[in-house]
């Protein structure tokens, strides 16, 4: 078996960064110290989700890469040996901003990038505004103790990413998440949008024979209620940890990485694609 430990760090954000930053701290110190060895935290970790309104403002919540949120986290890692994702929202330079993910290797060092692919343009997340999409391409980034994925929230509507990500070796995608019940909309939503948001990741799973885990956020925040349930799944789509939107909390299970073999084995989605047929999938729509 190759067996690791993966963990998940649920919280609400205030409007203190270095608060924000400190509580995620001590909640990877306390996932470490237990063992875990991937650690994920969720999206832009260190606000509030300020992209519910346009505001010129909210760019000096960027940091550089490196910055604070690396040499924070830089730290822990190396001392716990544990590979550590942290979504921040990245300065690349004046007027260039992006909703980023830097993954922290165990030694410390920073073992890889990814920029946020799909930005979207909807009432309440107005990130378009603010972020400049990914020009880095999907990843699959390599680190003691997994090849790992990531994408960001939105990615996570998209089969196609999680598709090319796992193509490109990663054994556990992580999604780092922002999502949440709009004030705004009718109530009888709220149960099936969480259940899509669900469905969705868990098919990703399926489809690819990899683990998913995403990390989601908590709390309300102007009109939106941030609904939680963060999640692991496994590579038939099993939700085998979870947890609720009501409270700040961690988890950490152990997987066995062997068991994407055993089920690409059994459901052998990769060799069975058609890759002769699929070329009018850079088009945008087909008339």
């Amino acid at each position: 078996m190759k067996l690791v430990k993966i963990a998940i760090a649920q919280s609400s954000c205030g409007h203190n960064i270095e608060e924000n930053m400190k509580k995620s701290a001590l909640q990877v110190e306390e996932l470490a110290s237990k063992g875990a060895q991937i650690i994920c935290l969720q999206e832009m970790y260190r606000s509030r989700y300020f992209c519910v309104t346009e505001d010129y403002k909210q760019f000096e919540l960027a940091e550089t890469i490196p910055g604070p949120s690396t040499e924070l986290f830089s730290v822990i890692a190396k001392k716990y040996q544990s590979v550590i994702i942290i979504p921040i929202f990245e300065k690349r330079t004046a007027g260039i901003y992006h909703n980023s993910i830097v993954v922290i290797d165990a030694d410390g060092s920073i073992a890889g990038v990814y920029r946020k692919m799909h930005i979207p343009d909807d009432p309440a997340f107005y990130e378009k505004f603010y972020f400049t999409p990914g020009d880095l391409g999907f990843k699959a980034i390599q680190t003691k103790y997994a090849k790992i994925g990531t994408l960001i929230c939105w990615d996570q509507w998209y089969p196609e990413a999680a598709r090319l990500t796992a193509m490109m070796g990663a054994e556990i995608i992580f999604y780092p998440t922002a999502i949440g019940w709009d004030a705004t909309e009718p109530q009888e939503w709220g149960k099936p949008q969480l259940e899509a948001w669900l469905t969705m990741q868990k098919s990703h799973a399926i489809a690819n024979g990899v683990f998913v885990c995403a990390a989601n956020r908590i709390g309300q925040e102007e009109d939106l209620t941030f609904w939680g349930n963060s999640f692991i799944s496994n590579p038939l789509g099993e939700i085998i940890s979870q947890t609720t939107h009501e409270k700040e909390t961690t988890f950490c299970i152990e997987i066995d990485l062997d068991q994407i073999e055993y089920y690409r084995q059994r459901w052998p989605f990769f060799r069975d694609r058609r890759i002769d047929s699929y070329s009018e999938i850079t088009k945008r729509y087909i008339d």
